[in-house]
C-alpha cells in the first residue's frame, strides 16, 4: 500500500513538471517591435507619414479603449486587450472600430495567424494597453517640452551622454564641465579636439577619456562653447 502510494506520488511530481506553464513571461514591447512595427507607427507621440501602411499603435491604443464596452468600467483595460488579443486573428469589418475613412485609407488588417501564438498576441496587447496611455503621453510630452527648453550646447552632451561622466560643477568618472572649462578657456581647439579623438593623462595619470569621433564638426563646436560658458550659466543649466 505505501508502495503503491508513493509510486503515484512520483506519478503526479512528474505530470506536474511535464506541463506547460499556464503564462509565459513574454515580452510585449520587444514582440510589438518586431511583429508590428513593419505596418504600425510605434512612437509615442507618432510620428505621421503619408505613406504609412496602418494607424499608429497609440492611435489604436486609444481609440479601442474608448470604444470598447465593458460591462464594469473597471474592466475597460482588461476588455481591450481581449478584445486586440482576439482582433489579430479574426479581424472583420463587423468587429472593427475604424470610421469608414481610416478603413478605405488603411484596409483592413489581415490576420495573423500562424505568425504568432496567443500567448503572443496577448503580451502585445497587455502592453499596448499599459504603455499607450494618456498619462504616459503627458509624461513624455512634458519630458520633450523640457529637453527642446535646453541650450542646444546641454542637448549635444545628454545626446552624447557626456554628463554620464562629467558633472556640471561636480566631479565624477571625469572632471566638472566647470574645471574643463577653467582649464581650456583659452584653448578652445585643444578641447574640442580632446573630444573628437580621446585623450589619456591630461588630468590624472592614467585617466583616458574616449573618443567621440560620430560628433560633426558643427555639433562640436556648439558642444564645447557651451561648456566654456557653463562657469557663468551655472544658474541657467538644468542639472
Amino acid at each position: 500500500m505505501i508502495k503503491n502510494i508513493f509510486l503515484l506520488t512520483l506519478l503526479l511530481v512528474f505530470t506536474a513538471c511535464d506541463e506547460k506553464p499556464l503564462s509565459k513571461n513574454l515580452d510585449g514591447k520587444k514582440l510589438l517591435e518586431l511583429k508590428c512595427a513593419s505596418c504600425h507607427d510605434i512612437n509615442m507621440p507618432p510620428i505621421i507619414s503619408d505613406d504609412e501602411l496602418a494607424p499608429p499603435i497609440m492611435a489604436v491604443s486609444f481609440h479601442v479603449h474608448s470604444f470598447v464596452t465593458p460591462t464594469d468600467e473597471s474592466q475597460r483595460t482588461s476588455k481591450a486587450i481581449e478584445f486586440v488579443s482576439d482582433y489579430i486573428f479574426n479581424p472583420s469589418l463587423e468587429k472593427s472600430f475604424c470610421d469608414e475613412a481610416s478603413l478605405e485609407r488603411y484596409g483592413l488588417m489581415p490576420s495573423l495567424k500562424g505568425k504568432l501564438t496567443s500567448d503572443e498576441a496577448k503580451a502585445i496587447a497587455s502592453y499596448i494597453f499599459t504603455h499607450y496611455t494618456q498619462e504616459n503621453l503627458t509624461k513624455i510630452q512634458k519630458s520633450q517640452a523640457a529637453f527642446d527648453a535646453l541650450a542646444p550646447g546641454q542637448k549635444i552632451a545628454l545626446k552624447n551622454r557626456c554628463l554620464g561622466c562629467h558633472g556640471i560643477d561636480i566631479k565624477k568618472v571625469g572632471p566638472s564641465l566647470v574645471d574643463i572649462a577653467n582649464k581650456f578657456a583659452d584653448y578652445k581647439d585643444e578641447m574640442i579636439q580632446s573630444i573628437k579623438n580621446g585623450s589619456k593623462g591630461v588630468w590624472s595619470k592614467g585617466a583616458i577619456m574616449p573618443a567621440f569621433s560620430e560628433i560633426d564638426d558643427k555639433e562640436l563646436e556648439i558642444l564645447s562653447e557651451w561648456i566654456l560658458k557653463t562657469p557663468s550659466n551655472l544658474d541657467k543649466i538644468k542639472h
